[in-house]
């Protein structure tokens, strides 16, 4: 198995200012192609890091990747650094420097002319690495049997050259990772359902849960990843996404679409927020029809024709006030069907009777009409997401449960 070392430069990085996404994206895709990552590290500016880093792994490892250090300002120091680090002066690379003037509205080309020295050179006897997304040159070279790329930070800049320099490194000849995405259930549930899988002692697996789903990634033989992921799907009917999906929220519109269901919310609390996850879904139209946020009680009123008696009588948090809603919705869009939300997401605004993460859901149409609470942990944050999860499942759930294929 071949084995690589990436690197991030960067004190915004270790200030916490910015997070280390380029490593991340690069490490799943070593792995994806059979690649070990013996190590991920954040290092500050400047030059010695670097330096020290690289002697620390060059001849060690297959393949070095630096993110990072290559722009024209004072703190990109990548260059001097593996310039210092071959003992060789930094030379302009005319040739790979004007390809990408040429790219350039001619208005541009002044002002990247004054950084052709700074993102222009690479270190003698190193190889230019052309940047199709911006303007400053990658470097590659071999140090001891290591193959050593450095590459900008910019996030659309890094891929893209990683994209054109090691795509043979990237390439997927048999799957020897593969990930799972189980819906509804805890990980301190899942863990004990699971085990027949986690228990092979011929399998490395790795359970990651978020909000509403949990990924389980299995590394190993490709037989034995199959077998695995079979026996999962057996564990877990109904539970796991298909191949290919990777939320909940893509499952949800896969599901309305095969039985041809239209969609619709009502939204309070979540603000808009279980819309925004199916309209993020290019294609999401053909079976969400809309969401209305209604978040005072006269915009409950006005657009869902929830009466101001009921509101009176039983408050906007309330198992009557969420069915009203998703009647609402229904009407007002036209849908199969219609999810509602209505809840305390605090800090304030709770009772001894309703307190804060009280949420109310309501389902109206195809199924009938029928309301669920739920009481979230967290700060509003927290709150509202869990909202939109549990949302999304209890909406994906009916779906799924409506004979009419």
């Amino acid at each position: 198995m071949k084995q690589a070392v990436l690197i991030a430069l960067g004190d915004e990085l270790l200030s916490g200012a910015r997070r280390e996404g380029n490593c991340g994206w690069l490490a799943n895709r070593l792995a994806l192609a059979g690649w070990k990552v013996l190590r991920m590290e954040i290092i500050p500016d400047g030059l010695g890091a670097l330096e020290d880093t690289l002697a620390l792994w060059a001849g060690k490892t297959d393949l070095i990747v630096i993110s990072g250090g290559l722009g024209p300002t004072h703190d990109d120091c990548t260059r001097k650094a593996l310039a210092r680090f071959l003992n060789a002066p930094l030379q302009v690379n005319a040739e790979a420097y004007n390809r990408i003037l040429a790219r350039y509205p001619s208005e541009m080309r002044e002002n990247l002319e004054l950084c052709r020295i700074s993102q222009g050179s690479v270190p003698e006897g190193a190889q230019a690495i052309h940047n199709p997304r911006g303007s400053a040159l990658g470097i590659s070279f071999l140090m001891e049997g290591t193959k050593i790329c450095a590459f900008p930070g910019v996030p659309d800049e890094f891929k893209a050259m990683a994209e054109q320099e090691l795509a043979c490194e990237m390439s997927v000849s048999d799957c020897r990772m593969r990930s799972l995405i189980v819906v509804g259930w805890p990980e301190s549930l899942l863990k004990d359902r699971i085990a027949p899988v986690v228990d092979d002692p011929s399998l490395h697996i790795s359970i990651l849960p978020s909000s509403g789903t949990v990924e389980i990634i299995l590394r190993g033989e490709p037989v034995r990843i199959e077998c695995a992921a079979r026996t999962l799907r057996e564990l877990l009917p109904g539970d796991c996404l298909p191949e290919g999906c990777f939320s909940v929220a893509e499952d949800l519109l896969r599901e309305a679409r095969k039985r041809n269901v239209t969609l619709a919310f009502a939204e309070s609390c979540t603000g808009g927020l279980l819309g925004a996850a199916l309209t993020d879904i290019s294609g999401s139209s053909d079976v969400f029809l809309g969401s209305a946020v209604c978040y005072s009680n006269s915009a409950k009123t006005h657009i869902l024709s929830v009466s101001d008696e009921l509101l009176e009588s039983f408050g906007a948090v309330s198992s009557e006030c969420a069915i009203a809603m998703a009647k609402g919705a229904l009407n007002q869009f036209g849908s199969e069907l219609a999810l509602s939300v209505t809840g305390v997401a605090g800090p304030g605004g709770g009772s001894e009777e309703k307190p804060v993460g009280a949420v109310w859901f309501a389902l109206a149409g195809l199924c009938g009409e029928r309301a669920f609470l739920h009481h979230f942990p967290g700060d509003r944050l927290q709150i509202r997401r869990s909202a939109m999860n549990t949302g999304l499942l209890l909406l994906r759930k009916t779906v799924m449960e409506l004979n009419i294929l």
